[in-house]
């Protein structure tokens, strides 16, 4: 690591302003955090494992800008080590945040504990939600706030971190890296996508990229059993189909320990355990399975439909927890704040969403797919500008992702490998049984997918696989994720050990 001495000056005078396109540099806030010490868990750590940081010295610098003519006012936060590695890690955001939210501590922790300068971006939102920001007036979204939450920000975030690693340490960063997960994966995409030459690695898993699609099709599994005249399931309802399904669905790819491995192999039928009594695990008392359970559980496995039954997009794999689909005694489900229909499709804060009907609901689907797309989308498959700049793209997906489908990120890998025929040269996709959306769930976390990633935009070493470690029902096992399409297959050996799997196609 490069040590920067102690007489070196972390003030405003003493780091220049950094110059964006376009934009206005409205200050520049710089002071020393000394002694940082932090626990960072590998489930608040994407792509990268836990880590205990302790007493690191770093400059923290904060500089607001706006757009002139927009009504927007952003903050990049920087963190720049004492004890630097001679590379930069901006990290991402998570639901409506582009960042510089609760987790970017974590984020951002876990990059100064290895060296990394690193950085974030609030994207002019700061730590709000869309309710306080998404409408001007009833009926007129605030399009500026979303470009910047969409892809705008991303760029000035980019140049302006470069800018102070060169200020502060007299020479640029050696390598950049984006890393994130989530939404923070969607703006990975968007940034190779929009600007090939922001980083020369990133890191973007569970990748929300499709997301005028996603976020809609999340009503549907919720909207279903009002369309079919039911009530809303409770949530241990949807648990206990999820038990079922995968006790169904485990054995059909060989190894039984509580994971479907083979998702596209499940052929469980949620109605098959209507009447069935369990024990429901919010009241402790037997209860027998309901139709609209049922429903939902199909909604959310199969994925939007429109009335004449066309597909809209990808449904979760049976084995995701979709138990938040589902009311708890004492809670309604149409309480909770809409931040995507009402808001931004409709325009209107105070509609009920759950007053739509299936008709209306495949009219705005297809709306929201016509007005955000190009906002919002990070699916354009075309990554030449990327691949030419040398870039390297690594993203890893938890197959029983509840949040994001799996589907929607092979959909979209498999639009870039028909374009670029030799995709793998520079994007790499691995799926992870088990994985639920970016850590937790049975499954295992990719925690070594940053390290790999930087060893191939280093050393030009692209990762045949990654480890994981699986909690299955018959404890912890090391295992193997592949690039897809190839699937890790056991052969020989013990079920423990990662030597005992291969990659086949």
């Amino acid at each position: 690591m490069s040590h920067i001495g102690p007489a070196i000056e972390c003030s405003p005078s003493a780091i220049a302003t950094p110059a964006v396109f376009g934009a206005k540099v409205l200050s520049l806030e710089a002071s020393w955090v000394k002694n940082f010490t932090l626990n960072v868990p590998a489930d608040f750590n994407y792509n990268h494992g836990a880590q205990s940081v302790q007493d690191v010295d770093f400059c923290n610098v904060t500089v607001t800008y706006t757009h002139p003519g927009y009504d927007d006012r952003i903050t990049v936060e920087t963190w720049l080590p004492r004890n630097w590695n001679q590379r930069l890690q901006a990290t991402g955001g998570g639901g409506w945040r582009a960042g510089r939210f609760v987790l970017s501590q974590f984020f951002m922790g876990g990059a100064i504990g290895e060296g990394y300068a690193t950085t974030t971006t609030d994207a002019g939102l700061g730590d709000t939600m869309p309710d306080a920001w998404a409408l001007k007036s009833p009926g007129n979204v605030n399009l500026e706030y979303l470009h910047n939450l969409g892809y705008r920000s991303l760029n000035d975030e980019a140049i302006i971190a470069k800018d102070l690693v060169r200020s502060f340490y007299g020479v640029p960063p050696a390598y950049s890296y984006w890393s994130g997960c989530s939404h923070g994966g969607r703006q990975g995409l968007m940034l190779a996508q929009r600007y090939p030459d922001a980083y020369d690695g990133i890191a973007a898993s569970a990748p929300a990229q499709s997301w005028p699609e996603f976020v809609t099709a999340v009503y549907y599994p919720l909207l279903a059993p009002l369309w079919a005249g039911e009530q809303s399931p409770m949530s241990c309802e949807l648990e206990f189909l999820t038990e079922e399904a995968v006790k169904h669905c485990d054995p059909k790819d060989g190894i039984a320990d509580g994971i479907i491995s083979a998702p596209d192999n499940c052929d469980f039928d949620p109605f098959s355990a209507v009447n069935k009594t369990f024990s429901c695990s919010a009241t402790g008392k037997p209860m027998q399975l309901s139709k609209a359970a049922a429903i939902a559980a199909k909604a959310a496995w199969e994925g939007p439909t429109t009335v004449d039954g066309d597909f809209l997009w990808y449904g979760v794999n049976p084995g995701s927890d979709i138990s938040s689909l589902g009311v708890v005694p004492g809670q309604n489900i149409t309480a909770s704040p809409d931040e995507w229909l009402s808001l931004f499709v409709l325009k209107n804060q105070s509609f009920d969403v759950t007053r739509l009907s299936h008709e209306e609901y495949d009219r705005l689907f297809r709306l929201a797919v016509k007005e955000y797309t190009d906002v919002m989308a990070a699916n354009d498959p075309d990554l030449t500008a990327f691949k030419k700049a040398g870039g390297k793209l690594l993203t890893y997906h938890g197959m029983a992702d509840q949040s994001i489908p799996t589907k929607g990120t092979e959909h979209y890998y498999r639009a870039v490998s028909q374009l670029i025929p030799d995709v793998q040269d520079f994007y790499r996709y691995f799926e992870s049984p088990g994985l639920a959306h970016c850590a937790g769930g049975r499954g295992g976390q990719p925690t070594t997918a940053f390290d790999a990633l930087r060893k191939w935009v280093e050393n030009g070493t692209a990762p045949e696989f990654l480890p994981v470690r699986v909690n299955g029902t018959d404890g912890e096992h090391d295992r193997i994720v592949c690039p897809y399409p190839a699937k890790a297959v056991q052969q020989g050996g013990n079920g423990s050990d990662v030597g005992s799997f291969r990659c086949v196609h």
